[in-house]
């Protein structure tokens, strides 16, 4: 190859890269959400509370290893702790189900609930996860019923409620852990109902659309946050969560504290009717 040649074939490189089209913002928020080594819910559960006793069963099925609940302590209160579990090797995947729960986790999640409730106990979740387990067992077992239960239920808890969501919170399976007083959110997590490969394969046919799906969902915490669906944004250290863990989990700390406040100041009537309505209003929009 000519000197020429290798000039020649290096500017059209060049200009290859410089037309690309930019990755949406929406997109590289996904990436940061689903990074390999950003904390996991259970990652927080260890970090922020102590005397973590785990509890385990549904009492009419068995126990997901793909949803954890347990009393602990959060600076001096008696708190229940639920939070979706991702496992980060192989083997630990496969058998938290990817961290997707089965209606047996959602109903341990809520029979955990109504013992905190009975003890006027804090709940606070972690949301991690891209969706329920969409599997035939789940299916039979009441996948679908379990999730509505747990947003009626949750929507009726007599004790603060505070959710939080690390990492991805997909569709109903994240919901149903997230009918809470406050919704917080990290930065680069995201909310939305449906995977932005989901919505490309049903909308263009095309999973590879991604990108463009992202972007459209609207799906970072500064656009779920001005539609009403979460109260919080908690910044993270630059480049994210996994950059500095000690860092994230401070300022993750901090908000979780200045909240239960807050929380704790008002009557249970007003939890419980402040909650109810938020959801009832969440994401209205009116045209003219």
């Amino acid at each position: 190859m000519t000197m020429a040649d290798y000039e020649a074939n290096n500017l059209e490189q060049v200009q290859a890269v410089a037309e690309a089209p930019a990755v949406p913002a929406a997109w590289i928020r996904t990436e940061l959400a689903r990074h390999p080594q950003r904390p996991y819910p259970m990652d927080f559960i260890e970090k922020l509370f102590t005397d973590f006793s785990e509890i385990h069963g549904d009492r009419a099925f068995g126990d997901d290893l793909a949803m954890t609940c347990g009393m602990a302590r959060f600076h001096g209160d008696e708190v229940l702790v639920v939070g979706n579990l991702k496992g980060r090797g192989t083997k630990e995947k496969v058998r938290r189900n990817f961290g997707m729960p089965n209606p047996e986790g959602y109903r341990k999640a809520l029979r955990c609930m109504k013992i905190a409730e009975k003890f006027g106990r804090p709940v606070f979740t972690f949301i991690d996860l891209a969706g329920a387990n969409p599997g035939l067992g789940a299916e039979e077992r009441g996948q679908a019923e379990a999730i509505a239960r747990n947003l009626r239920e949750m929507s009726r808890l007599r004790v603060p409620t505070i959710a939080t969501i690390t990492g991805e919170g997909g569709s109903g399976g994240a919901l149903a852990i997230a009918v809470a007083d406050r919704v917080l959110m990290l930065e680069n997590a995201i909310y939305s109902v449906i995977s932005p490969e989901g919505c490309a394969s049903i909308m263009w046919k095309d999973a590879t659309r991604r990108q463009r799906a992202a972007e459209a969902l609207k799906l970072t915490a500064i656009d779920v946050k001005s539609f009403g669906c979460v109260d919080d944004v908690i910044a993270e250290p630059e480049g994210g969560a996994h950059i500095d863990v000690d860092a994230a989990m401070a300022l993750v700390d901090a908000r979780l504290q200045e909240h239960l406040a807050a929380l704790k100041a008002l009557t249970v009537e007003e939890l419980v009717q402040r909650r109810q309505h938020k959801f009832r209003t969440i994401a209205q929009f009116y045209t003219s």
